[in-house]
């Protein structure tokens, strides 16, 4: 009986005349033939037919030229858009000449980020094209097509994105499409290697394989739901770009950016002739239009004011973001810019709340002669700006300005709780826009270094006689010894202070109570007749 696998002495008969010797002797061997079977024998026996096996690292679409060439494009583009995402991630804290923006400058981040993301993605998987990866890229392409559609043909967020922001769009949709013809072509140079090499199109994937092409599938999926709500997000600022101000916007600081300026109220005259105080107010924490407007409002209809003038501080409401670092004193002088532009002037009656009694101190000290009073109410002091200044809130404001072109706050108000227009632009859900995230980050990096310099100047700068009216809030004053220190200190900022008021029971924003707006309609009214 012949054994199955052969034996030694027949393969030494073959060596010797290139024949079997089972009886056929002009038939040459096909068969595996030689030692007795072991753990290492083949099963199979080799190819013979000019074809290599399928897993052969030889069968590769690397093979061909065209497909090198795309990856080192790839790789090319990689670092061009990493350059420019180093660029716009230092922008956020220094604005590099001609790179300055009149908006956030997140949505830029965003989108570049996503076109590394793209590209890293495309060149990790590069030679395991797969069906998911195409229609994924298509889906993002289409995506950022929209949004670049929508950020050209809107005026407002034209301007306030610029020449960086559509760059920044229009790139990541070009990498996009980018990435879908590359995986269209890899695709196509592995099947020509395959049939050239193998014979026949591979139909089946190694586990390897199938781990990369599920992985890639997740994370495709992850930036596709980005990309939606990037475009959500850009539909809603372009809805909040329809909302007009009341008032005029202003070019300043060389026609860099714009800033919102408001007057209320006509001019009057005193028996004297003299021009009548206009008051100018600043306001703290939140923008004018959704704190001061109400009361300020009211004191001007019950005639206590004759005329009042608001303005949103960069990146607030209605004004655009200013190139950073970005001061107080910074602030000041635009304020300053635009009052000019729009042909008003003093004298002024300056009220403030917040960190704007900051923003107002300096204003003052660089306006001696034009102020005639100074309100603060609850005001800041300067030896507390290291709280506004602290590492934690800053790398808080950075994180969340990061994320916020995502809308994950916004857009579930607009959808499920209604919210306005009004509330998005200067109401009581303006602090989630990139904007005002920004200008927030800005006077958090500058706090304790610039801006504390800029006031401690103007406190030496301040006239002694300039009248002086101080109200702290009864909570904040019993609740932080610290604080009720400062306020005293406060009252010493000129030799003729008028009043100072603690209100029982307001909060840091005093008007919300109605004890506390009624003293401070007193108290103004006071001022105002003091210096007519």
């Amino acid at each position: 009986m012949v054994s199955l696998w052969g034996s030694k002495n027949d393969e030494e008969e073959e060596d010797q005349d290139g024949t079997s010797n089972d009886g056929e002797g002009s038939r040459p061997n096909s068969g595996r033939r030689g030692r007795d079977a072991d753990e290492r024998t083949r099963l199979l026996p080799p190819r013979n037919d000019g074809y290599l096996d399928p897993d052969d690292p030889a069968v590769s679409p690397y093979n061909l030229w065209s497909v090198r060439a795309l990856r080192y494009f790839s790789v090319l583009f990689l670092m061009i858009s990493f350059i420019w995402w180093v660029l716009l991630f230092v922008s956020i804290f220094v604005s590099p000449p001609m790179m300055n923006t009149r908006g956030s400058g997140f949505f830029d981040f965003s989108y570049t980020t996503l076109t590394v993301g793209n590209l890293i993605i495309a060149i990790l998987f590069f030679s395991i094209p797969s069906k998911v990866m195409e229609v994924s890229s298509l889906v993002i392409t289409a995506l950022l097509l929209i949004d670049m559609i929508i950020i050209v043909s809107a005026k407002k967020i034209r301007d306030e994105e610029g020449f960086v922001g559509i760059a920044s769009v229009v790139w990541a949709t070009v990498m996009a499409l980018y990435n879908v013809l590359t995986d269209r072509v890899v695709a196509w140079g592995k099947k020509e290697e395959e049939e050239r090499l193998t014979g026949r199109k591979e139909t089946r994937r190694s586990l390897r394989e199938w781990c990369a092409v599920l992985t890639s599938a997740v994370i495709m999926i992850v930036m596709i739901i980005v990309v939606i709500l990037l475009t959500a997000t850009l539909i809603l600022r372009t809805r909040d770009a329809t909302l007009a101000p009341q008032g005029e916007r202003y070019f300043v600081d060389g026609d860099k950016y714009e800033v919102h300026l408001n007057c209320i109220g006509n001019v009057t005259y005193n028996a004297n002739g003299k021009r009548t105080p206009t008051v100018m107010v600043e306001a703290g924490e939140m923008p004018f239009e959704d704190t001061f407007d109400d009361w300020v409002y009211g004191a001007y209809h019950n005639g206590t004011i004759d005329r009042y003038c608001y303005w949103d501080r960069p990146g607030m409401a209605w004004s655009d973001n200013a190139p950073s670092p970005h001061s107080a004193g910074m602030s000041a002088d635009a304020l300053s810019e635009a009052l000019a532009r729009a042909g008003e002037q003093g004298p002024w009656i300056l009220v403030s709340g917040g960190i704007g009694g900051i923003y107002s101190r300096i204003f003052s000290s660089r306006h001696v002669h034009d102020v005639q009073g100074i309100f603060l109410i609850d005001a800041l002091h300067e030896d507390l700006l290291y709280k506004v200044g602290a590492p934690g809130p800053g790398f808080i404001l950075w994180a969340r300005g990061i994320i916020a072109p995502l809308g994950l706050d916004r857009l579930p108000a607009a959808l499920f709780k209604g919210r306005s227009r009004e509330d998005r632009v200067y109401g009581k859900t303006s602090y989630q826009s990139g904007k005002f995230i920004k200008a927030k980050l800005q006077e958090n990096l500058v706090a304790n270094s610039l801006t504390k310099n800029e006031v401690s100047q103007a406190r030496n700068i301040q006239s002694d006689v300039t009248p002086l009216v101080v109200i702290s809030s009864g909570i904040e004053v019993r609740k932080d010894g610290e604080w009720e220190a400062k306020q005293k200190d406060l009252t010493t900022l000129t030799q003729k202070l008028l009043a100072w008021d603690v209100v029982n029971g307001a909060p840091h924003e005093v008007w919300r109570t109605y004890e506390g707006r009624t003293t401070l309609e007193k108290r103004l009214g006071e001022l105002m007749e003091f210096v007519r």
